[in-house]
């Protein structure tokens, strides 16, 4: 959202957006946070983290198809649908995040520590579609808002290969299924539905657990 703030502006630059919609996405955010920390023994990863990467890219479409729907006009009514889907984006955002930290923290030290390192320069990666695409329409007739059309239709379509990527690639890798495997012989219930779909069922846990040779020095025995 803070990539295209300066079409925001354009269009909404009496309502201050990045200061309003930074207000409105940061309680979401925290008070989601708030409610999957308190409740996390009871919710399924799996299903957690594909329903909100799916939320993740609808929210993104639907800030796509508002600005097509209604021509790139500004407007009370515009800026409060941008307030509501950046509502859910904060929504989205704590459980995705909370949901591989958790994920992560089930696994070796250097994986939580290469997300997170990744999660930092997420921004900067983020930024360079962003100034490819504005850059492809300066000096266009309403380029500023065809680079952004654009940058939407990118992210859509990245967001929906992380769905892909999470639902059928990562449960599947060896080091994953032995860490599940792992955490589901130690008592832990929430991974029971990332190890089915990874075909293992977890009424065999410890024979899993068995099955998976370690791949590094590093990997406990």
């Amino acid at each position: 959202m803070l990539t295209i703030g300066d079409y925001y502006y354009q269009l909404f630059h009496n309502y201050h957006p990045s200061r309003v919609l930074t207000l409105v996405y940061q309680p979401f955010a925290i008070g989601t946070m708030s409610i999957l920390a308190y409740k996390d023994e009871k919710i399924n990863t799996r299903i957690r983290n594909l329903a909100w990467y799916t939320l993740f890219s609808l929210v993104t479409f639907s800030h796509l198809m508002l600005d097509l729907g209604t021509s790139g006009k500004g407007g009370i009514g515009n800026f409060m649908g941008i307030c509501v889907l950046v509502a859910f984006f904060g929504v989205a955002d704590a459980l995705v995040q909370g949901g591989l930290v958790g994920d992560l923290s089930l696994m070796c030290p250097e994986f939580l520590q290469s997300y997170l390192a990744g999660l930092a320069a997420s921004g900067a990666l983020t930024s360079v579609p962003r100034l490819v695409t504005k850059a492809a329409f300066k000096g266009s007739n309403n380029g500023l808002r065809k680079g952004v059309i654009l940058f939407l239709t990118i992210s859509t379509f990245f967001e929906f290969i992380c769905i892909i990527l999470y639902g059928l690639v990562f449960p599947k890798l060896t080091i994953v299924k032995y860490y599940r495997s792992k955490a589901a012989s130690e008592g832990l219930k929430i991974v029971a539905a990332d190890l089915a779909a990874a075909g293992i069922q977890t009424n065999a846990k410890s024979a899993a657990v068995l099955s998976y040779p370690r791949l590094n020095s590093k990997r406990p025995p």
